[in-house]
């Protein structure tokens, strides 16, 4: 299960990795959350988990952001940014997901 749980986050990184970021969401915050930065602070901590791993604080951290993104994901309104996001949301959540496996 690890290993597929693995080529799954890797996979889901390099696709974000090649997509154009959204230019309609430059410059657009909601409720307080910059889309630029969130989207700059989910993918440091995903390459962080993939190059080191996280630590708790860092997974906490990672979670703040999954909350962030259920929050402004609704409030988006453009196509590909609204698509963008949601799987930065799964990336994100596979990567805090492999942190979970452990405890369960």
């Amino acid at each position: 299960m690890r290993r597929d749980h693995d080529d799954r986050l890797c996979r889901l990184w390099e696709e974000h990795r090649r997509a154009p970021f959204p230019a309609r969401c430059r410059g657009v915050d909601f409720e307080g959350v910059d889309l630029v930065m969130l989207d700059a602070d989910v993918a440091g901590l995903v390459h962080r988990e993939l190059d080191v791993g996280l630590d708790d604080e860092g997974v906490a951290i990672l979670w703040a952001y999954i909350a962030n993104l259920d929050k402004v994901l609704p409030l988006i309104g453009d196509a590909y940014g609204t698509t963008y996001y949601r799987k930065l949301r799964t990336l994100a959540g596979v990567a805090a997901a492999r942190r979970m496996h452990g405890a369960i």
